[in-house]
């Protein structure tokens, strides 16, 4: 049974335009609804200056700093995936009512790429003590503790900025690639944190493939804590696992929440680096399988994986459950979903077989780089 889950239709513009930001090229589509409002009439990096002067902070501040870095690194990433497919990326920025905005930028319908997107966000509001558990539980009951806020009744305004990537491709022997890394500040005195990760979910393994993904973010991690790659490692493992699957999403990556142990902007720079090596990490992955052969059932295969994929975020990803807890944007929210997905009723895979192999790879997650021993 083959399921539309994603949003394409979402994406179609009533109107377009191709016009240049700088360097990069782009196609705006024009959309208006009741509960957002897109601003295409100005370029994107206005919009974003408009955002921070609302709920930035000064210059110099972390707030502006995150958002203006995410920025960057979404127009650098965006360019590097759309030359290696040919085709463009659309971009719109959006406004909310309740506080700040964004800029998405997705490319439907790619030569290389079934579907890919990388989305900015700075937004501002108060939210329930609940919501904020959701956010993060750590902060929240750390927050309850301290008797900075009123388990029953507080609100709480906030400040949160992330880039948000997926990407899938056509080829089931190219792997999807998610990241996310985001700002939170609260108004509650010391609530701050960083978190993010970049993982790897591939329908068949080749595993110098997950090695060299795996061991790129070990360099990033190196460079700030020795004890960083194999801590994140393992949490990336236990976060993107299906409960009710009993399997992880994907082979993971590095996975981190809550992370406030360090100076800000040390732990920034350690965001931003990680960033910029999700292109050379990924992208050649990609472009070394874009044309591989493969059977229909390989490919129904990795519509079966993509349902997961679907399964994980709607029921588990904090980021999805927040963003809909607290009034985001849909289109971006749901952003992460793969165009079309695939569910068999009990389906077996074949003993022996490269399904078989990696499914063992979901079910009992690897050391690909045999560092482990010291988490």
């Amino acid at each position: 049974m083959l399921v539309s889950v994603g949003l394409a239709a979402a994406f179609a513009p009533s109107r377009t335009a191709s016009f240049a930001n700088g360097n990069h090229m782009m196609r705006s589509a024009t959309r208006m609804s009741t509960v957002e409002s897109i601003d295409t009439s100005a370029a994107a990096d206005d919009v974003l200056e408009d955002l921070l002067a609302g709920c930035g902070g000064p210059e110099g501040s972390m707030r502006r700093k995150m958002a203006e870095g995410l920025r960057k690194k979404q127009l650098a990433i965006t360019d590097l995936v759309s030359a290696a497919d040919g085709e463009m990326f659309q971009e719109d920025a959006w406004t909310r009512p309740k506080g700040g905005g964004g800029i998405t930028r997705v490319l439907p319908g790619g030569n290389v790429w079934e579907k890919a997107g990388v989305a900015l966000s700075v937004v501002t509001g108060t939210m329930p003590y609940q919501t904020f558990m959701t956010a993060n539980p750590a902060a929240a009951k750390r927050a309850a503790e301290n008797g900075l806020t009123n388990s029953e009744n507080g609100e709480i305004e906030y400040f949160a900025t992330g880039l948000s990537c997926v990407m899938h491709p056509r080829n089931p022997m190219a792997p999807t690639m998610h990241f996310n890394y985001r700002y939170f500040e609260t108004d509650l005195d010391g609530i701050w944190w960083f978190g993010g990760g970049s993982d790897l979910t591939p329908s068949y393994l080749f595993e110098e493939d997950v090695q060299a993904f795996h061991g790129a973010y070990k360099s990033v991690c190196d460079k700030y804590d020795p004890e960083f790659y194999p801590r994140f490692k393992k949490w990336a493992d236990e976060y993107f696992y299906i409960k009710h699957r009993g399997e992880t999403r994907g082979l993971g990556g590095i996975f981190f929440d809550d992370l406030n142990d360090r100076e800000p902007d040390e732990l920034y720079n350690f965001a931003m680096d990680c960033l910029t090596e999700i292109g050379p990490a990924y992208v050649p992955i990609v472009v070394k399988h874009k044309d591989d052969e493969f059977t229909t059932k390989q490919k129904e295969w990795q519509q079966m994986r993509r349902g997961r994929y679907v399964e994980f975020n709607l029921v588990y990803d904090r980021g999805t459950i927040f963003g809909l807890k607290a009034g985001g944007r849909i289109e971006s929210i749901l952003m992460s979903l793969p165009e079309t997905a695939r569910w068999e009723y009990n389906h077996k895979v074949e003993e022996g077989s490269a399904e078989a192999d990696i499914l063992d790879a979901f079910k009992n997650p690897r050391d690909w780089l045999g560092v482990l021993e010291s988490a």
